[in-house]
């Protein structure tokens, strides 16, 4: 085991995600919804650093405005370094300096990025030698995205989205996206999917019981093939999200009429995610959707999983 004394801190990275398909099924017992969804991790990633400290607490930074997130107990991050606190009798704290380039309450699990990246640091930092499947367990208790910043690259995600298993993606898919200005209630699209589905009738809109990823989107990204990806993409949430934001249609509508190959709403929203055919086609794509006065970045997919970049 590593010393505490030894280390002054670590620095752990963790990406965003998209979700290039998502069915949602119908409602479990525990209140969540039973998904199949397809993961690739972006290259737009959260910085943790972790010092050592006597009690728990966090401060952010980064371009991203972070003025609204809680700094206590009830951030996804202080919840992590506790949580493994308990399950390791850890009997320190730390104190974790967050630079965020994930969107907030955008669809793009920022937060799970924050999570994981926290769950590696203090580890680390701690010396508590956790096994990558220790740290599995812990960040499936997190939440529903937090394994998979943990793994990164491509995967299944069935369940809440945490039982995840690796799929095979070749090269490299160019995405543009569309920042929000304000956030989206995850919980509230959910529950306006559901009042989605009561108003059309299940018969018209029926909710999966069990819910599978279509092989054709196992295909495209085995394929590397954008154009096929693109005709493959679907997400359950998006209908009802651009209910919720009508504006978040408008967006996709602007970013197709000008050379993406299709938009898709990212997880719940209310980010927008443009796959391209190219590094070319991507740059034209941004500089377009820059000059309606929207905030876009480019992005490549697939990229590692959380990982420790300096001790």
């Amino acid at each position: 085991m590593t010393s505490e004394a030894s280390l002054h801190m670590v620095h752990a990275r963790a990406p965003g995600k998209i979700n290039v398909f998502l069915r949602v099924g119908a409602v479990m017992e525990d209140g969540y919804h039973d998904v199949a969804t397809a993961y690739q991790a972006v290259s737009l990633y959260e910085d943790v650093r972790a010092y050592p400290a006597d009690d728990f607490s966090v401060t952010f930074g980064g371009p991203i405005d972070c003025s609204g997130l809680p700094v206590d107990g009830n951030n996804l991050a202080i919840k992590a370094a506790r949580l493994l606190a308990r399950k390791t009798d850890y009997r320190g704290g730390v104190h974790l300096e967050i630079d965020k380039h994930v969107p907030i309450a955008g669809g793009m699990g920022g937060g799970s990025a924050d999570a994981a990246a926290t769950l590696l640091a203090c580890d680390a930092l701690w010396g508590t030698d956790c096994t990558k499947d220790e740290l599995l367990a812990l960040a499936s208790r997190l939440g529903a995205d937090v394994p998979f910043a943990l793994i990164g690259g491509t995967a299944i995600g069935t369940g809440r989205g945490d039982r995840l298993s690796p799929a095979l993606a070749k090269g490299q898919f160019h995405w543009v996206l569309v920042l929000p200005e304000e956030g989206m209630s995850t919980p509230e699209v959910y529950r306006e999917l559901d009042r989605h589905r009561e108003r059309h009738s299940q018969d018209i809109f029926p909710a999966q019981k069990q819910p599978t990823v279509d092989a054709n989107i196992l295909q495209a990204l085995r394929a590397g093939d954008p154009r096929m990806l693109a005709e493959s993409l679907v997400n359950d949430l998006q209908a009802p999200a651009i209910h919720l934001a009508p504006h978040i249609g408008e967006i996709i509508e602007l970013g197709e009429m000008n050379g993406a190959l299709a938009g898709i709403v990212s997880g719940s929203g209310p980010t927008v995610a443009f796959l391209t055919a190219d590094l070319d086609s991507a740059l034209d794509l941004q500089i377009a959707l820059s000059a309606s006065r929207h905030t876009a970045v480019r992005a490549t997919a697939p990229v590692h999983g959380a990982r420790i970049l300096s001790e």
